[in-house]
């Protein structure tokens, strides 16, 4: 029988917009998407997508009764997940501090705004780039996604990964080219002035 594997159950990970041309809106996710780095405003619809999710569950749980069985279940647990995700601090884990999450707390957690927070880059824009070229590993994993979120504990592994140029990987391509240069002309160079002084 034929294999279909590629049969998935696509979900939306984005909402777009009511209003497109919301002049207060489109400012607000211009200034996001320069001081964050991000490609475009997807991105930041994505986020708002994720935060929409946790918030709405999070409101959910205080319509229900402090000893209701599923309350007494599922809050413990969204808030350990937002504490493991560094979305709120250990002593703030409660339902009402989940209501006040921003877009911007979620933009912190990711790997690229991480990686120039550590000074691992001069830029928010490089860190996207050495991220994207697979100079970056968190523990010992490479992640090559500039919107991967950092966890709490994560967050002291990041570093250049083993077979970067920037770690203890061999040099780049233009950098060999370069010394193989330098070399050759150290080389050449030195055999034209023994010639000269003979002459």
């Amino acid at each position: 029988m034929p294999s279909i594997a590629f049969r998935r159950n696509y979900r939306k990970t984005a909402n777009t917009p009511r209003r497109p041309f919301e002049k207060e809106r489109l400012d607000q996710e211009l200034k996001l998407c320069g001081e964050y780095g991000l490609r475009c405003k997807a991105e930041i619809w994505r986020v708002q997508f994720a935060l929409a999710k946790v918030r709405k569950a999070a409101r959910e749980l205080l319509t229900l009764d402090d000893k209701d069985p599923r309350r007494v279940f599922e809050a413990p647990a969204l808030l350990r997940r937002c504490v493991r995700a560094g979305l709120l601090e250990q002593d703030k884990a409660e339902l009402d501090y989940v209501l006040q999450l921003t877009t911007q707390k979620l933009l912190e957690r990711r790997l690229q705004t991480k990686v120039y927070k550590q000074s691992l880059a001069k830029s928010i824009h490089h860190a996207r780039v050495l991220i994207r070229q697979r100079h970056i590993r968190v523990g010992k994993q490479l992640v090559n996604i500039p919107s991967f979120l950092v966890r709490v504990d994560s967050e002291k592994h990041i570093d250049f990964s083993t077979t970067s140029p920037y770690g203890q990987g061999r040099k780049g391509r233009v950098a060999r080219r370069r010394e193989a240069q330098r070399a050759a002309a150290a080389g050449g160079g030195g055999g034209d002035d023994a010639g000269e002084e003979s002459e």
